[in-house]
């Protein structure tokens, strides 16, 4: 498992696609809270909700780029086949490239927490809230884990990279806020509104995100990670 890992990150970080991939993650993170209009300086009080508000949205570009290649690539060159030869479980394999995307996710989500010493050091009051910002980090390490399982099992179903980039797409930013926008259908009003919302991503990734750790929302975010990776092995299952 740990050699497809860290063949993963090598083949991520061999070219300069992988670096500006997170470059381009970051800088538009910092652009947004703390250049333009209506950035984090403009609210008068320490807090980085602005940037739990708009991570999930700049995540839903850059995992599919991260994850795009993970098996359109094999599929296309032929490699898979010789992926298979080797004395790894289908399980172990899928686990390999799962992990390895994710820790590349990781690397560029771990030099955010400069802005909490930067708006710690910038603010005249007590301060930001420290457990609300642990608890929305931890859910947006759970929200990047479900996207990378909805992007890993999106390029098990083609060997065109392009396609499973607009399929990972098109697919995370579906289960994150499709179900909380049909849930506000006048039909849903009578009270099926609810569950159709917390079906949804965003609705347990808002859970965590006020600093209480459900382990409601630690199952939900379990479950469709073993869900995608079990889809992923039944796509693989057939090549």
């Amino acid at each position: 498992m740990w050699s497809v890992c860290k063949k993963e990150l090598r083949q991520f970080f061999s070219s300069l696609t992988g670096y500006i991939a997170i470059i381009v993650f970051l800088l538009v993170n910092g652009l947004v809270l703390f250049v333009f209009d209506d950035n984090i300086f403009d609210f008068g009080y320490a807090t980085l909700d602005k940037f739990f508000q708009l991570a999930p949205w700049i995540l839903l570009l850059l995992i599919p780029a991260i994850t795009m290649r993970s098996f359109s690539e094999e599929f296309k060159t032929g490699t898979f086949e010789i992926l298979q030869t080797r004395p790894l479980t289908r399980w172990q394999i899928i686990t390999g490239k799962y992990m390895g995307s994710l820790i590349v996710v990781f690397i560029a989500l771990l030099p955010t927490i400069v802005y909490i010493f930067s708006i710690q050091k910038l603010s005249a009051g007590e301060g930001i809230d420290t457990g609300a910002t642990i608890g929305s980090y931890i859910g947006l390490f759970f929200l990047a884990a479900v996207f990378t399982a909805i992007c890993i099992c999106s390029s098990s179903f083609t060997n065109n990279a392009v396609v499973a980039f607009i399929a990972g797409l098109l697919g995370c930013a579906l289960l994150y806020y499709g179900f909380s926008a049909v849930s506000k259908l006048p039909m849903l009003a009578n009270g099926a509104d609810y569950y159709t919302e917390m079906a949804g991503i965003d609705f347990h990734y808002r859970s965590i995100s006020r600093g209480l750790i459900d382990s409601r929302d630690i199952v939900y975010f379990l479950s469709v990670i073993f869900l995608f990776l079990l889809i992923t092995g039944r796509n693989l299952s057939k090549k």
